[in-house]
């Protein structure tokens, strides 16, 4: 049976929409990226079959393939191609599991998968606002007919969870304390100093609050009268690229490559779309169950902190442990730099899995339309 190995993962710092990253270029961010992976490996760039690169907003300077330009601007082979993909949220981690596919249907030895968002360029919703503008509907008649005009939000759909599994804004802000308490302890104990690439002269995640405290998020206005969710339990507006080497077994071979890890098993559910956040709870089970995996078995989870009730849902639904969850922060604290998050979350779960000799790792986050992928991993 065909393998497919991760032999390469490295990161940009996740930068704020104003800080020293936003005014990079995104393609310049992927191509930061893409040439610190081929030199970390060591591989020929001319031997990758493929790049397919995550990307939300693709419009404006992360528009017209955004794949193929980051790669050229590194100044990689053109024999090469790119391929820019969207599936929201969870974009690059598509990309990993395209990579992937690519490498276990045995029609490919090695395949970037990468992520770029630069959402200090290019604000979260440009793509969409020129339909908005021209008074267009983002949904046709049949989505209409079947889920009527309610409002269909990230935000709207965080706290339908809260009044769903009865969580209180303490419970968020809580677990949001913690989320920048580990991402302090992390940057400060170097665990991510491996994985990163700095740039610009930036080494360190930007948007990590080690002194935040719940007195201080208690202060913040709630998104909208009675609500629970405010800007302290949502995932930061953020700058970041991260890209991944895939390889077959003869690739590994050839190439004289040390694997970081195998892929075990990939999947992909879709849940509610109204309520939108949800869907790594059935996608969790669905792959343990595919794999043969039980919530114990797993070492190290990455799951994506859209928002404070993303994982505490997840975890009270799948009795998985969240001391074992983002155990050196999420996108609270670290930021969420949309199509380049599914890529970071690996490359954090695959060095992560290196450094605490744990086995098995889990990655899944929500995604837009109600969709979750999820991806299980194994050190070796």
């Amino acid at each position: 049976m065909a393998e497919a190995y991760i032999v390469g993962a490295v990161r940009t710092p996740v930068g704020t929409r104003k800080g020293a990253l936003a005014g990079v270029h995104p393609a310049d961010l992927g191509a930061h990226v893409l040439r610190e992976l081929m030199a970390r490996t060591g591989v020929d760039p001319a031997a990758v079959e493929d790049v397919v690169m995550g990307c939300v907003s693709q419009v404006g300077p992360q528009a017209v393939d955004l794949a193929r330009t980051a790669w050229l601007s590194a100044g990689l082979p053109e024999s090469t191609p790119g391929v820019t993909i969207d599936r929201q949220c969870g974009s690059s981690q598509q990309a990993v599991h395209f990579a992937a596919q690519g490498v276990l249907s045995g029609t490919q030895d090695l395949v970037v998968a990468a992520g770029v968002e630069n959402m200090g360029m290019v604000p979260m919703g440009s793509n969409v606002q020129p339909a908005l503008d021209a008074g267009l509907s983002l949904y046709g008649e049949g989505w209409t007919e079947r889920y009527g005009t309610q409002e269909v939000s990230q935000f709207r759909g965080a706290q339908l969870m809260c009044e769903r599994w009865g969580f209180s804004r303490r419970d968020l802000e809580e677990y949001a304390l913690e989320s920048h308490r580990r991402a302090a302890a992390a940057i400060e104990a170097g665990v991510f100093d491996e994985q990163v690439a700095p740039l610009a002269g930036v080494a360190r995640d930007e948007g990590v609050r080690p002194d935040t405290s719940l007195d201080q998020m208690a202060g913040l206005k709630p998104l909208r009268e009675g609500w629970a969710i405010t800007a302290a339990v949502a995932s930061q507006i953020s700058v970041g690229a991260a890209a991944l080497l895939v390889a077959s077994e003869r690739a590994v071979r050839a190439h004289g490559l040390t694997p970081l890890a195998r892929i075990v098993q990939l999947g992909l559910v879709g849940d509610d779309p109204v309520v939108m956040l949800t869907a790594p709870i059935p996608a969790t089970r669905t792959a343990l169950r595919k794999a043969g995996l039980s919530v114990e078995d797993i070492d190290v989870f990455e799951v994506n902190e859209a928002f404070a009730t993303v994982p505490l849902a997840w975890a009270k639904e799948t009795g998985a442990d969240l001391t074992r969850t983002n155990p050196n922060g999420g996108a609270i604290a670290l930021g969420h730099p949309l199509g380049a998050t599914g890529a970071v979350l690996m490359t954090k779960l695959v060095h992560e899995l290196r450094r605490s000799g744990g086995r098995y790792g889990l990655q899944t986050m929500c995604e837009g339309g109600g969709q979750a992928n999820v991806t299980i991993v194994e050190r070796v």
